[in-house]
């Protein structure tokens, strides 16, 4: 059993720490907290070992009545690697200001850059160049949502080139100090966006240009994707290699599955924890082809959709497993992911 420790216990660190323990090769040692507030009494709760991130801040764990197992000073010798989930921006510091004094394998998540870690994850398009690394960057939910359609895709035709526009969700749903409110925010107004980019540092040479805004809501983010292809498939063709596809999942709107709110109904009603869906739903009906370019709809629901991929790059990096498809159907097969 290989010693994992979540450093950050928030939106993607609590999903992570769940998703590992459900595995049968690793386990938790710890997770760590700044603040004591609903989140690190549920992690204790849970059973986890709790470290406190500032040790300078023990003083308000004990006020709070909250157990602590030490500080993240004590944890890091337990360890055969980290998953780095802090905010955007403090990975990066983690690695150059400690893993890497310390020789810590540690997995970052897509809010750091990856000028900074070196090297980036996707489970379906780079699993054996992250075998054995010491550091990488699992991409963020947009781009883990691209790739996981884009790759059987890409298998199934050829891409001569990708077009996507972005929808993405304001804020998440416990966010209380993001927006919009009431507006349509272009994310950014410059073209490309960032997310063709950060696609390319898993899927290389890919051509891909990205547009995204922001609109007001918590839910999902959503994706419009026109795709030239270099052979000629039908529809079909495609449905048939999305279907077959771990991690996807196709949904009929003329089945009332028509929004990203009943999307996430549908994974309350299958008895998600959280109500998470780690699927990248397509919409069946919205799947063309017109002169040879591929139309189809998406949504990623950006608070659990990277959490498998967490999972599988434990596994690369500590040469658990060398094979990704065994790797992602074991990840499924323990979380309980359907497809």
């Amino acid at each position: 059993m290989k010693a994992v420790g979540i450093n950050g216990y928030g939106t993607i660190g609590k999903r992570v720490a769940d998703a590992v323990s459900c595995q049968d090769d690793m386990k938790i040692v710890g997770v760590t907290k700044r603040t004591p507030d609903f989140e690190a009494k549920m992690a204790v709760e849970k059973g986890y070992d709790l470290y406190i991130s500032a040790p300078e801040r023990e003083g308000l764990f004990k006020d709070a009545g909250i157990e602590v197992s030490g500080t993240i000073n004590d944890l890091y010798d337990q360890l055969d690697i980290i998953v780095d989930c802090t905010p955007e921006g403090v990975g990066a510091q983690n690695k150059a200001n400690i893993y890497e004094k310390k020789g810590l394998k540690a997995i970052f998540e897509g809010g750091e850059k990856h000028d900074q870690i070196g090297q980036s994850f996707n489970s379906f398009s780079n699993f054996d160049d992250s075998i054995g690394a010491d550091y990488v960057r699992v991409v963020s939910c947009n781009t883990t949502g691209l790739c996981r359609t884009l790759n059987p895709i890409k298998n199934l035709a050829g891409i001569k080139k990708v077009r996507a526009v972005m929808v993405r969700r304001g804020a998440d749903p416990g966010q209380i100090k993001k927006g919009p409110i009431n507006a349509i925010v272009p994310n950014p107004p410059t073209v490309p966006s960032h997310h063709g980019p950060d696609v390319q540092t898993v899927m290389y040479g890919l051509n891909i240009t990205t547009m995204a805004l922001l609109v007001s809501t918590t839910l999902m983010h959503q994706h419009n994707l026109m795709v030239e292809l270099n052979n000629s498939v039908v529809v079909d063709d495609v449905i048939d290699a999305l279907e077959k596809t771990p991690r996807v999942l196709l949904v009929e709107a003329s089945k009332g599955i028509g929004s990203t709110a009943e999307i996430m109904e549908y994974a309350r009603d299958v008895g998600r924890p959280r109500g998470d869906l780690f699927e990248i739903a397509v919409w069946k009906e919205s799947v063309n082809i017109v002169e040879g370019e591929l139309y189809y709809m998406q949504a990623i629901h950006q608070e659990s959709d990277v959490v498998p991929e967490n999972v599988d790059a434990i596994r690369a990096m500590l040469e658990m497993e060398s094979d990704s498809v065994k790797s992602i159907e074991k990840t499924n097969k323990n979380m309980g992911i359907i497809e």
